[in-house]
């Protein structure tokens, strides 16, 4: 069994169709066509049936494309770290984030590390929090920044960097707007913009307005930041935003006010995979990262 016949069986899987796999490894489609015929006759059973023009995994080539993705990624991982090991300020860093940390942290402290190893790569995924978390586990990236940082994830190890307030965010002309701080139970007549279900901040929005003693009225819903904040600025809704996403701007039309009671806040930090160790390059910008956020905490 060759490395060569498990990533053209791997790109026939996900293409499902011979030719097309061919065109984009720029190779012969009868040497896929017989790499995969020699591959099957070593295993002995048939991995693809053929479907008109197209071919479909039978259900044990399903379960040898699980297992093969997971050994082509550790024997990837084992080559970087070889790389990485001969000189690691020539790393590649494969880090995901969410968009509540898009437009100022993390370009922040891509900027800083850049200036002190400007070999380094990154390769940058945004993502849901959930999708960030499986995407560590699953040895897709590397590292994630997270808000909250989750703490109960046996295959996950969690370092804070720092926390923050959650605030409400107002159409200026709202009763309250004047107000230096507010109750979050003074807006439970108020329509909610919010982010959709099974987003992170949605969670961290309602949960903290049934602390208030209410359930939110959510009107609308908004899949990024500028969206909701929009649409607050448009005097559709109210909303609850982390400080962080502000960035010492905020948006025409609102007012951004501190929540007295309760007490609304969340962790930032990031997760890395308790799965396996990290490559020189990633200790390299692990250790950067909280070395960068120790010294903010300590001017601040």
């Amino acid at each position: 069994m060759e490395l060569r016949q498990l990533h053209y069986f791997v790109e026939v899987a996900e293409r499902e169709h011979v030719s097309e796999a061919a065109q984009h490894l720029h190779v012969a489609q009868s040497a896929i066509s017989r790499q995969i015929a020699n591959l099957e006759a070593e295993l002995g059973v048939p991995l693809f049936e053929r479907e008109g023009r197209n071919v479909k995994l039978t259900p044990i080539g399903k379960i040898f494309l699980t297992h093969t993705r997971t050994a082509i990624k550790a024997i990837d991982y084992a080559k970087r770290q070889i790389d990485e090991y001969l000189d690691p300020e020539k790393g590649s860093i494969k880090i995901g984030f969410p968009t509540s940390l898009a437009s100022h942290l993390l370009p922040t402290v891509i900027s800083a590390f850049k200036e002190k190893y400007p070999n380094v790569s990154f390769h940058l995924r945004q993502g849901s929090y959930k999708f960030l978390i499986d995407s560590v586990i699953n040895r897709d990236i590397d590292l994630a920044f997270l808000g909250p940082v989750p703490l109960n994830i046996p295959e996950v190890e969690g370092t804070i960097l720092f926390s923050e307030s959650i605030f409400a965010l107002l159409p200026i002309s709202h009763p309250l707007a004047t107000q230096k701080s507010i109750l979050l139970n003074e807006l439970r007549n108020d329509e909610f913009v919010l982010f959709p279900k099974g987003y992170i901040l949605q969670e961290i929005a309602v949960d903290a307005c049934k602390q208030a003693g209410f359930v939110p009225n959510i009107s609308s819903e908004g899949e990024d930041l500028d969206a909701i904040k929009g649409l607050v600025s448009a005097g559709i809704g109210v909303t609850l935003l982390p400080d962080s996403t502000f960035h010492e701007v905020i948006p025409r039309f609102t007012v951004k006010i501190p929540i007295e009671l309760p007490l609304v806040r969340r962790t930032v930090g990031i997760i890395v995979s308790k799965k396996r160790e990290l490559a020189p390059s990633e200790k390299v910008f692990y250790q950067f990262i909280k070395e960068f956020f120790s010294m903010l905490e300590q001017y601040q």
